[in-house]
């Protein structure tokens, strides 16, 4: 929690500079990695590179440029189109697809943890119904190569494609209340010498 308190202290006192610039059109950070799309009539990326190596002594960034109009980023593939952008799930070329095998002496929970986060990844994030199938076939052969029922998997993906459409429908559910002419919308801030003080030390 300190450490992204300071990173958005960094980020307020010199990416917004950039971004205001237009020298940096897109900045995001998640942990420890950071995406950024900047304009080149501006800028280029080792100048980037500099000015974010030189904010502080502390903290050294490594660059991956874009190549063939592609980068990955976390778990994703981006690919950047002549008009538009396309998503598809990316995984490290040293991953073997091992798993915990179906046939050793661990809890069931722990065995199927990996296979939920493979199937949660591919429900939630937005990528093609090609790269969604591509995806989906991989898990299978994973499951397969350490001796999981296919039947295993299949129930697993319904029950975590139901439990989302659930929760959209108990948020659009929320969205839909309506609000009658009677009800009244108040705020109230809370004020003291300690908070305004707190607030000083965050700016």
């Amino acid at each position: 929690m300190i450490a992204e308190i300071y990173l958005q202290y960094l980020e307020n006192i010199y990416i917004k500079h950039w971004l205001d610039s237009k020298e940096i059109l897109f900045y995001k950070h998640y942990v420890d990695d950071i995406l950024i799309l900047y304009d080149q009539r501006k800028t280029d990326e080792q100048i980037v590179l500099q000015k974010i190596n030189g904010v502080d002594n502390n903290l050294q960034f490594k660059m991956s440029t874009e190549a063939n109009n592609t980068i990955n980023y976390l778990d994703t593939l981006i690919h950047r189109g002549n008009n538009d952008t396309t998503i598809e799930l990316y995984r490290k070329p040293t991953e073997t697809g091992t798993v915990i095998h179906f046939n050793s002496n661990h809890p069931v929970e722990h065995k199927i943890s990996a296979f939920l986060y493979y199937i949660n990844r591919l429900t939630i994030i937005a990528i093609t119904e090609s790269s969604k199938q591509r995806e989906w076939e991989t898990i299978i052969a994973i499951a397969r190569s350490n001796n999981f029922p296919t039947s295993m998997l299949y129930g697993l993906k319904t029950k975590l494609i139901n439990r989302k459409s659930q929760k959209q429908k108990q948020k659009m559910q929320q969205q839909q209340e309506i609000i009658t002419p009677q009800d009244k919308w108040v705020t109230f801030t809370y004020f003291s010498l300690l908070v305004r003080r707190v607030t000083n030390l965050f700016r």
